[in-house]
């Protein structure tokens, strides 16, 4: 089974938001490009590749676009669809099951919020997938629901408070599950005969590579395989048997050894302005210093978290900790990993409460030492590209910030972006409210209140939070007379991913603090 993107289409934003070019062959420089809303070539289509005879033959019908799709049996599949290929249709994607051989599709699930990962039972009696609260496409953890395809009934499981990202059957009755929960990532079985959820293994320290917990499986037993990392950990094949964690294959190549930037890394907890307990890491260079300079990373998403990534798993934060920062990784509320419930409290809310968690965070650091309040910075990517660019027009504490990818614009970012239905959803508001929030909450309507001094980053070939966003803003604080620089990769999507301009990008964010939030007071 093959998922077939066709030329033009999308990528999600996790994955750089960039779309291939669709040009006539031949045709003169000057000849303009024509957009009706309505281009075939970005449908996304179901195939069968047949071994035996070495074909292919698309199975999904014309009237609907495939995100995500699994064998459900020997002659049909459960699909995650759209009624067409915008990439903000698949907010409010179903779950359908399509007959190969006859083409007929019937619905199985409606989803509350959004849906990732579908999985069949090897009879194709059931099938499980996530519903849970998203902001992007393929970042998905939350609620798992399995679907009886004979009487339609749907069982929604209790997963002890682990947001689900990651679903494999391991017979008709059992399933191999992992996800997040606060500060661990957890491996769990559920057997539908009993009802009962069992977690196999749990960890605080390590945790798998991708955008959450991913493992793999086979047979009836509980173990299964995958790639785990931690801060200090480089990543490495491993195995779960038995519940304990054995190293297969570790790809460290001794780096961890001779790049001794990371000094300590401390689990915290600090209360809201409403008493609601967040949680945060923060990296220590490798110093003896109590109070450092810290540089806040706030997370993409928003319904995303940070987590124990092999040091930090960015090259600019690698490149802070290594000068003398020390970097602040808040999950506030809207992160995954802590219920659906925490998870909306970003909705119709953004740059609300979520920005009060993170400056909750850095009163704290700074109360207990560990921040020096004059030397604070925040940076970020996409929603944090947006809490970057939205928190220095409401607090002045920054010394500096650098927006990558961001928002600044909700009007604009509806308009202009390939998923309206993001924004749509998110501010719970309506592009004709002249007084709502796609102004109140927009940073460019506020950028006359900056005095914090910005590097703003942006691709030009980004669909998802597009240039136009950076520029905005740009210019909207030099007309303020507001420090500003404006960097624009010609080659780039959603956030800066190919090398040399990741080089580039990093020298210059850690460049910008350092000139105007120097590591040593």
């Amino acid at each position: 089974m093959l998922g077939v993107a066709g030329h033009g289409a999308d990528i999600s934003g996790g994955q750089g938001a960039i779309t291939s070019s669709q040009t006539a062959t031949g045709a003169a420089a000057w000849m303009p490009r024509v957009e009706t809303g309505d281009e075939s070539y970005r449908w996304r289509r179901l195939w069968v590749y047949d071994l035996a005879s070495e074909t292919v033959r698309c199975v999904s019908s014309r009237e609907i676009n495939v995100w995500e799709a699994c064998w459900f049996g020997p002659d049909a599949v459960a699909a995650v669809v759209s009624p067409g290929p915008g990439e903000g249709l698949w907010y409010t994607a179903t779950l359908e099951r399509l007959e190969l051989t006859s083409g007929a599709r019937r619905s199985l699930y409606e989803p509350v919020d959004q849906l990732g990962w579908p999985a069949a039972s090897p009879s194709g009696r059931y099938v499980a997938v996530v519903d849970a609260f998203c902001s992007d496409r393929w970042v998905v953890a939350g609620e798992l629901r399995i679907v009886d395809a004979e009487s339609g009934a749907v069982e929604r499981v209790a997963t002890n408070g682990v947001d689900i990202s990651c679903v494999e059957w391991r017979s008709d009755t059992a399933l191999l599950l992992a996800g997040h929960r606060g500060f661990e990532t957890v491996v769990a079985t559920y057997d539908l005969a009993s009802g009962k959820f069992t977690e196999t293994w749990t960890s605080w320290e390590t945790t798998t590579s991708g955008f959450h917990a991913t493992v793999s499986g086979g047979g009836a037993s509980r173990d299964c395989a995958l790639v785990g990392e931690g801060f200090r950990r480089a990543p490495e094949i491993a195995v779960i048997r038995n519940g304990e964690y054995r190293v297969v294959r570790s790809l460290d190549a001794e780096y961890s050894q001779t790049v001794q930037c990371l000094g300590g890394v401390e689990e915290l907890t600090w209360n809201a302005r409403d008493g609601l307990e967040i949680q945060g890491y923060l990296l220590k260079p490798n110093d003896v210093r109590k109070s450092h300079a810290v540089v806040t990373m706030v997370h993409g998403g928003p319904v995303a978290n940070h987590r124990p990534r092999w040091l930090g798993r960015s090259l600019p934060m690698l490149l802070l900790l290594a000068r003398g920062y020390a970097v602040f990784l808040p999950n506030p509320r809207g992160s995954s990993g802590r219920g659906q419930a925490f998870a909306r409290g970003v909705l119709g809310d953004c740059g609300g409460e979520e920005m009060h968690d993170h400056l909750t965070g850095l009163d704290h650091l700074v109360a207990s030492g560990r921040a020096d309040p004059k030397r604070l910075g925040v940076t970020g990517v996409s929603h944090g590209g947006y809490m970057s660019s939205w928190i220095i027009t409401q607090d002045a504490r920054f010394a500096a910030a650098v927006p990558t990818a961001p928002v600044t614009n909700f009007l604009t970012e509806h308009l202009v972006s390939n998923i309206p239905d993001f924004v749509r959803v998110f501010l719970q508001d309506s592009i004709t409210n002249t007084s709502g929030r796609y102004f109140t909450r927009s940073p460019v309507m506020f950028a006359h209140r900056v005095k914090t001094p910005a590097l703003n980053v942006c691709g030009l070939l980004d669909r998802c939070t597009p240039p136009e966003e950076a520029v905005q803003f740009h210019n909207a604080l030099i007309e303020n007379g507001v420090t500003s620089v404006l960097v624009s990769y010609p080659e780039e999507g959603h956030g800066v991913r190919k090398m040399p301009a990741m080089f580039d990008y990093a020298a210059r964010l850690v460049a910008w603090f350092e000139r105007f939030m120097p590591a040593s007071a």
